[in-house]
């Protein structure tokens, strides 16, 4: 019989940036284990392909075009998706931008438009969406489950992604406060941190003969990592089964940080 707790029947998540790579990867896992499932995005083209997909595995399926910068968009774009499905359970804060290496002269040559395109994203847009999933879980009560997805930028030295970089820590720092806070209203708050993942963002360089050569070697699993490697966590974060697990970093890397 299987486990009863990662059953996610009855339940529903939301997931911004949730048409590919990691965000798609987790939406389709929290599918399969029986979830309603909504996804956000910017393009079209891609939320249509998404949608098609979370369909197949036969629940409620929802996509929805929303920038997540935009504060005004996030309010009405989460009211539409209580609307259509009825309440949010589990909410994965996961849309992001790269820092495109930053500047051509590095971190003293980086402008000051450049700067805010991350920030306006990675930090203001994440703060706009997990401000309206914690808002709507402390007004309807029954707890909840609040995911970010951070980086090992957070962590470790990236150079000429300084803003990239300062964009992931802060993340983690939010995400532990919000555990401490929202703790007396059931909700939980954890952060997960990639490592070299293969996604639409990351292909260019990671399909490169220098991070070929130079970074896969040291990923002691000796590969890089996909979407479908970010399902199972978060059907346990969206799950029963994590209902006394709060405040903590889950790093999916392959091994590359303790290497």
């Amino acid at each position: 019989m299987a486990y009863k707790a990662l059953d996610l029947s009855g339940k529903v998540a939301l997931v911004t940036g949730g048409n590919s790579g990691i965000g798609l990867g987790m939406a389709e896992a929290m599918a399969q284990a029986g979830a309603a499932v909504c996804i956000w995005g910017t393009n079209e083209g891609k939320n249509a392909a998404a949608l098609k997909r979370l369909q197949a595995h036969g629940g409620k399926a929802l996509a929805i075009r929303c920038d997540v910068s935009d504060e005004g968009a996030v309010d009405r774009c989460f009211a539409e998706t209580v609307k259509a499905l009825g309440r949010v359970d589990a909410f994965f804060a996961n849309a992001g931008v790269s820092g495109r290496g930053g500047a051509s002269g590095g971190f003293a040559q980086m402008s000051t438009a450049e700067w805010r395109r991350v920030m306006s994203v990675n930090l203001d847009g994440t703060f706009f969406s997990l401000r309206a999933a914690a808002r709507h879980m402390v007004e309807r009560g029954g707890g909840g489950s609040l995911v970010s997805t951070a980086s090992l930028a957070a962590v470790m030295g990236a150079a000429r992604g300084e803003h990239y970089s300062a964009t992931k820590g802060a993340l983690m720092a939010m995400t532990r406060s919000m555990a401490v806070e929202l703790a007396r209203h059931q909700i939980r708050a954890n952060t997960i941190v990639p490592g070299w993942i293969d996604t639409p963002m990351t292909e260019a360089a990671l399909h490169g003969e220098a991070f070929k050569g130079k970074v896969l070697p040291r990923v002691p699993l000796r590969r890089w990592g996909v979407g479908d490697d970010f399902g199972g966590v978060a059907v346990y974060l969206a799950s029963d089964a994590s209902r006394y697990h709060t405040g903590d970093t889950f790093v999916i890397d392959g091994g590359y940080l303790i290497f």
